[in-house]
């Protein structure tokens, strides 16, 4: 789907792509336009590259998949990828949100294979407040990517807690998931700095960019924006270590528990070894043993070793040693 919005001196208007509006505002360069576009289809290609002239590799990345951060100056506009991250519902993992911008000198275009919490909120605002659009394209850009770097802290804080939950777990009564919990969480972690690292490059070009499309007054706002993640990467770090501690703690717990497993299991096999050294000497081979002549002897005797077998798979298990 494509939807516009242009701002010029009337007011916000609702354009339809397909209107002759949209390419005179791009041709005269009056009032500020905003496109937003959801999907990889071929038409919105066709549009991109027919419409707005975008060079066939910039299309190519948007309406496809591009892993890392990246700023791309195109001399008549700038195509920016950022990402978003979310967690995976009830998993400890990360979802990455990819969102892709052309900032030209008076229109900005976004593209995301998934609705973005930030293209939401600000779309919606905007729609409303003439203020988002009056401080032009870069402007508008800087609240999309300002509310999408925001919104990694609640990400973070999850994060947090979930590491916090895992080391009482672990002090209490870890298990294998619990170790599979934790390798979920580093691997998030080092995820969220992976994303954070070369996002902030981005911002940092943007906020010192001497392109004439990002203003002096617009790159002040991309500092604190790139004040922001500096944090992130900071506490992505932080709690990579304390995932790295967590798992050390459960390595030490897990090895404490398997020396006292063991102290057991000692302690029994001392208890039998003189007993069964002293059948081994005499062999058993006494005249009068009343289960000798017994019918049912042999049957009994197995019966009783899986009885007893079991008794101790249970005991093993109770204990937690199984």
């Amino acid at each position: 789907m494509i939807r516009a919005t242009i701002c010029d001196g009337t007011g916000l208007h609702p354009v339809d792509p397909s209107a002759p509006i949209l390419r005179a505002a791009l041709a005269k360069g009056d009032g500020t336009l905003w496109v937003d576009l959801d999907e990889a289809s071929d038409a919105e290609a066709a549009f991109l590259g027919e419409v707005f002239g975008f060079h066939p590799l910039a299309i190519e990345d948007a309406l496809g998949h591009v892993e890392h951060p990246k700023l791309d100056d195109y001399g008549g506009y700038l195509y920016i990828v950022a990402h978003g991250l979310d967690r995976l519902g009830s998993d400890d993992g990360l979802h990455v949100l990819e969102l892709d911008l052309f900032l030209g000198a008076n229109y900005l275009v976004t593209h995301h294979h998934e609705p973005l919490h930030c293209i939401k909120v600000i779309w919606d605002r905007a729609q409303r407040e003439e203020r988002y659009f009056q401080r032009g394209a870069d402007g508008l850009a800087h609240a999309v990517l300002d509310l999408l770097v925001d919104d990694l802290m609640p990400v973070l804080d999850s994060l947090d807690a979930t590491i916090e939950e895992l080391e009482d777990e672990i002090l209490a009564k870890p298990t294998q998931r619990t170790l599979t919990r934790i390798l979920d969480v580093k691997r998030a972690t080092m995820h969220l700095r992976r994303t954070a690292v070369p996002q902030r490059e981005v911002v940092h070009r943007l906020s010192h960019n001497e392109s004439p499309l990002v203003r002096p007054k617009i790159q002040l706002y991309f500092r604190d924006v790139y004040d922001h993640l500096v944090r992130v990467v900071d506490i992505s770090d932080s709690l990579r270590d304390l995932a790295a501690g967590a798992l050390e703690t459960y390595l030490s717990v897990v090895s404490n528990r398997m020396n006292e497993v063991m102290k057991w299991l000692t302690a029994v096999t001392t208890i039998f070894m003189p007993l069964t050294l002293l059948a081994g000497i005499y062999g058993m081979n006494f005249r009068h043993m009343p289960e000798l002549e017994w019918r049912y002897g042999y049957v009994g005797l197995l019966a009783v070793m899986a009885v007893t077998a079991a008794a101790m798979a249970y005991w093993f298990k109770r204990r937690g040693w199984m």
